[in-house]
């Protein structure tokens, strides 16, 4: 399990929760995966699956090397699962081109649904592993063999989440009407336009820009304020949910989705810097609103 925060560690913990031997590979606090962190550990070891997490949200950090973590996991002969929870839609992710084995992503977060219906993708090469498992699945409803007779096959398995999968097919229904480079496109446009808004801000940016992760934007704790008090500020006064931190003197700011465009950014950015500024850490609200303005021109 290449680990860069709280939830590529909890892939690991739930793959120890079904019985697998578990090896994590730690990245250092704001880095993506080292690669050659993960060559010692493949040389040293003889691995069936490796894990990762496209876009870790409780770090904010982002991994733009999948394509060479996955080249070097396939050489190896074991099976690569990638967690694109926050990432599907809103960056690129090519499995078949990459050669990536297994993708889980979740409804709530960049397809736009509704949390409780999620998607998951296998490849060949995975699902002949799945379909050649001598033992039991452990848990029934995880069981992807029986799932696949239940939406394949039509064969009973669970009573189906309807209003879920309604809302994951409307999700997915927008999603080709705006097209997938233009829906990409648009969040790059975003997030680069409120980055620059944070900056003009003089706010502190925690992941360095080579491995940002632009949907969910991780950003340092100003000196004297209370990010529970401003994040109170601005959903009380402003409507406004900004995240907090697992552990790290950081808040969050995600924007993913529908909820990535001007003006959605717009309200974040005047409640942000309305809430900073009566909080003690004084701020230009016209500087970071015209930051942002600039930013949503640049590309269309």
């Amino acid at each position: 399990a290449l680990v860069t925060g709280t939830f590529s560690g909890r892939l690991a913990e739930m793959a120890r929760g079904v019985g697998a031997e578990v090896d994590v590979v730690a990245a250092e606090v704001g880095q993506p995966a080292s690669l050659d962190a993960l060559d010692r550990a493949l040389a040293a070891a003889d691995y069936d699956l490796v894990t990762i997490v496209q876009g870790e949200t409780s770090t904010g950090i982002y991994h733009p090397h999948i394509p060479e973590v996955a080249r070097r996991v396939r050489a190896h002969g074991a099976l690569m699962m990638v967690d694109a929870v926050c990432t599907l839609t809103t960056v690129p992710l090519q499995m078949d081109a990459w050669d990536v084995d297994v993708v889980v992503t979740g409804g709530q977060k960049g397809v736009a649904s509704v949390p409780g219906v999620s998607l998951i993708a296998v490849s060949d090469r995975a699902w002949t592993v799945l379909e050649n498992r001598p033992r039991p699945m452990p848990h029934w409803c995880l069981d992807a063999r029986r799932a696949w007779r239940f939406w394949g096959d039509h064969a009973y398995h669970y009573t189906a989440p309807v209003p879920g999968i309604l809302a994951l097919h409307e999700a997915l229904r927008l999603i080709c009407e705006e097209s997938l480079p233009t829906r990409i496109a648009r969040h790059a446009r975003c997030t680069r336009a409120l980055q620059a808004a944070l900056e003009a801000y003089h706010l502190e940016l925690f992941a360095p820009v080579d491995w940002r992760l632009g949907s969910v934007l991780a950003v340092r704790r100003p000196p004297a304020v209370d990010v529970r008090r401003l994040r109170l500020r601005m959903e009380r006064r402003h409507g406004i949910q900004i995240a907090g931190a697992f552990g790290l003197d950081i808040f969050r700011i995600g924007q993913m989705g529908e909820q990535c465009r001007p003006g959605a950014l717009v309200r974040t950015v005047q409640s942000l810097g309305n809430s900073l500024s009566e909080l003690g850490h004084p701020v230009d609200v016209s500087a970071g609103l015209a930051a942002l303005e600039a930013g949503l021109r640049v590309d269309g």
